[in-house]
């Protein structure tokens, strides 16, 4: 599928994997309209820093995904949709569950309930590797069974199978992508590799972890961002699970001394009991098997992990974008 002047809706466009979606699908020349979430400070997250005249090619609405008939209005002439809007941060989906169900579940039911009733030509789904808990058995396909580890997983599981049913019961044409790991520029401290960046970045004495024994399957922004495009582009995707990844694990432990090498630190490694995730909780190792992917949209990781994790570690390192980064994450 060409998608010259196709109409794309891109939910969470003011996020991490969001805003550098927004940047790739400029270069498509199709329409984009980026859906980005409503606040008094009238800031569009990470877009605000995109260049004036990529801007002015945007059709930015701000709003909320609970809300279902300002959702209604968003996805109206739309031909493809890219749901990624979400709440994502584990520890806080164990205080607070009940949003993580209005945002993740209805949300997505908005979503693809405009989508029904507009008759919107494909609508990609955002899944996460989390709604697979620990791995049963490795490397990781898309049969593998779901399990509920944290109310953050939950949600993201019940949005996948309310999507899945309207493309059983409506014919919806319904394609989840799950990201495994996704990492690079913009990403939040609440993920592991900005928060061991800006930690060495900041100077400080111990370096504050949780758990250092997990695996976990790491693949650069870019990349996934091109695996949604090559979804977008192409046909006879309608039903299908979608697994994302490098097909590599590295446990956090290995993670920590890779980047403590590429940034000439020998700051040491203290536990900092409030990332240590409940017992029961933790996913101890997700390592993704890509064959899907590579079969039926010809994609594969490009970036290595020392390139990728190069190329973060000099991002955070230029003061203009730790200023940017601090008011949007208030860190």
């Amino acid at each position: 599928m060409n998608l010259k002047s196709k109409r794309i809706l891109i939910t969470g466009s003011d996020g991490f994997i969001g805003s550098h979606l927004v940047e790739r699908f400029l270069n498509e020349d199709c329409q984009i309209r980026a859906f980005v979430y409503y606040n008094s400070f009238n800031t569009w997250g990470w877009l605000d820093n995109l260049p004036k005249n990529d801007l002015k090619k945007i059709d930015v609405v701000s709003g909320d995904i609970r809300d279902a008939d300002f959702v209604r209005s968003t996805v109206k002439d739309i031909d493809i949709i890219c749901h990624l809007a979400a709440l994502i941060s584990i520890p806080y989906s164990y205080v607070a569950p009940e949003s993580f169900v209005e945002t993740n579940v209805n949300g997505t039911l908005n979503i693809i309930q405009a989508a029904k009733d507009y008759n919107v030509n494909k609508v990609l789904i955002t899944s996460t590797s989390e709604t697979y808990g620990s791995a049963l058995y490795t490397p990781i396909d898309e049969k593998h069974p779901y399990q509920p580890q944290s109310p953050y997983s939950a949600t993201k599981i019940a949005a996948d199978h309310i999507a899945m049913s309207f493309y059983y019961s409506f014919n919806l044409p319904i394609t989840i992508i799950r990201p495994f790991n996704t990492y690079g520029p913009r990403q939040s401290n609440r993920a592991i590799i900005p928060t061991i960046i800006t930690q060495i970045l900041n100077k400080n004495k111990e370096l504050k972890l949780g758990n250092l024994t997990p695996t976990r399957d790491l693949t650069y922004v870019e990349d996934t961002c091109e695996a949604y495009l090559k979804i977008c582009k192409k046909d006879n995707l309608d039903g299908e699970v979608i697994n994302i990844g490098s097909s590599n694990e590295i446990s956090i432990k290995t993670l920590v001394e890779k980047i403590k090498k590429l940034m000439n630190s020998d700051i040491k490694v203290s536990t900092d009991n409030q990332r240590v995730r409940p017992s029961k909780s933790e996913v101890d190792r997700l390592y993704a098997n890509i064959d899907k992917a590579k079969e039926l949209i010809g994609w594969e990781p490009t970036i290595s992990l020392e390139n990728g994790l190069k190329r973060t570690i000099d991002w955070f390192r230029k003061k203009e974008n730790i200023k940017t980064y601090k008011n949007i994450y208030n860190v």
